[in-house]
């Protein structure tokens, strides 16, 4: 099998409406709601954990029972425990080896949606942190450094996209048991030290379905009570600890370079390139990461400039970049998830290389998807900005300070839809 790591639509003429008019309705959309929010919501509207409906008394004591736990957590060992089995004895071919899709579908695009729907459900199935509950001389009670924050999740997280869209064979078992080994072996040695508390804060894959989950309808309140809720709510409570910038530009950058390389133009840069596919390829990802974070520190230094009060402007507003995050990964990963999950469960369940099932839109119905998804995030990432700024700023400056987020809210908007038609 050779994993299909770059999604874009296709060719411009599969497109349902010619480009210009995707871009032009795309920076319609922004700015309007941008002038809408402006005229019609002066004051904050969101309540972060303070807000939603509780669920039934039922729910809270069933989700919390522990063996619902217990088993979530033995489902999440046993998945990993088949995995490392069929990367150890299965095939060396990865078209008839389960575990490549299942590592970068199943789990990697699975989590979206599962995060999406039942909230962060990575830390309730997360085997590293079985083995550490299991494993008595792992345990330990020092205190996390205060400002470790969420910068071992971001550094994971680019070492994962890193095998996944630059390393000379993704799909290769070997390449995934030496990386799978790697990750276990570093966090469980730095749990054996700090805890489990290591793992919220430093775990990838964790930080991307708890980051992913603040858009969950179904959350906690800070009572710990479960409840649903407004998404935008959950995506406010979205606590500004250091490192959540990084996490939050590597998911965009990442995802961005996967459509970038999937262009004529750079495959022939990577054929050709006098450094190899590989130097070429990480230093295309980097690029694409470290310019994501390029224009969001522009414009939270151009927010601070104009506000003249917020002193952490990079903090305050990267829970608004979590929207387009998202809209970037449909965007990016759906046709991959409906073709290659299905086919990746026949061989899990013992069909020796079936072929991917049909696409289920057509090349029209993807494009409008995929367009969709990346205009919704970011204007939902308006929302959430304007929110803020409401919030942060004295009412003169509220729709001024925002200004250079808009900017760069359509700056993305229109570089997402070119990477989409390319």
């Amino acid at each position: 099998m050779t994993l299909l790591l770059a999604h874009g639509v296709g060719a411009r003429h599969d497109l349902p409406v010619p480009p210009f008019y995707a871009f032009a309705g795309a920076f319609t959309a922004l700015f309007v709601s941008f002038l809408g929010l402006g005229l019609l919501w002066s004051a904050s509207r969101f309540h972060g954990e303070r807000s939603g409906r509780p669920l039934p008394p039922w729910a809270q004591r069933l989700a919390d029972a522990r063996p619902v736990r217990g088993a979530l957590r033995g489902v999440g060992l046993a998945a990993s425990l088949f995995v490392v089995l069929h990367l150890l004895l299965g095939p060396a071919e990865p078209e008839r080896n389960p575990a490549p899709g299942a590592v970068h579908v199943l789990f990697w695009v699975g989590l979206v949606p599962a995060s999406l729907l039942f909230g962060p459900v990575w830390r309730l199935l997360n085997p590293l942190r079985t083995l550490h509950a299991l494993l008595p001389s792992l345990r330990s009670a020092r205190p996390l450094p205060p400002r470790l924050g969420m910068r071992p999740a971001a550094a994971g997280l680019l070492a994962y996209t890193w095998l996944e869209l630059a390393s000379p064979d993704p799909a290769s078992p070997t390449a995934l048991l030496v990386f799978l080994t790697l990750y276990a072996a570093v966090h469980l040695a730095c749990a054996a030290r700090y805890g489990a508390r290591w793992f919220t804060h430093a775990d990838a894959f964790e930080a991307y379905s708890t980051l992913l989950a603040r858009l969950s309808p179904l959350g906690r309140r800070s009572d710990g009570r479960l409840v649903l809720r407004h998404p935008l709510h959950g995506l406010d409570s979205t606590p500004p600890v250091p490192g959540l910038v990084a996490t939050v530009c590597v998911l965009l950058g990442s995802t961005a370079y996967d459509g970038f390389s999937d262009s004529p133009a750079w495959i022939t840069t990577l054929q050709t390139s006098p450094l190899g596919r590989t130097a070429t390829a990480t230093a295309g990802l980097l690029a694409a990461v470290a310019l994501v974070a390029a224009l969001y520190g522009l414009c939270a230094g151009a927010t601070r400039l104009i506000s003249g009060r917020i002193t952490h402007p990079l903090a305050a507003f990267a829970h608004s970049l979590l929207p387009v995050a998202l809209g970037y990964l449909v965007a990016h990963y759906f046709s991959l998830f409906v073709t290659e999950g299905p086919r990746t469960v026949m061989m899990a369940a013992g069909t020796d290389n079936p072929p991917p099932p049909a696409p289920p839109l057509t090349p029209g119905g993807l494009a409008a998807l995929q367009i969709g998804a990346v205009v919704a995030g970011h204007v939902l990432g308006v929302v959430a900005a304007h929110d803020r700024s409401v919030r942060l700023f004295p009412p003169a400056r509220a729709v001024a300070g925002q200004l250079p987020l808009l900017v760069l809210m359509i700056a993305y908007t229109l570089g997402g839809i070119g990477l989409l038609i390319a």
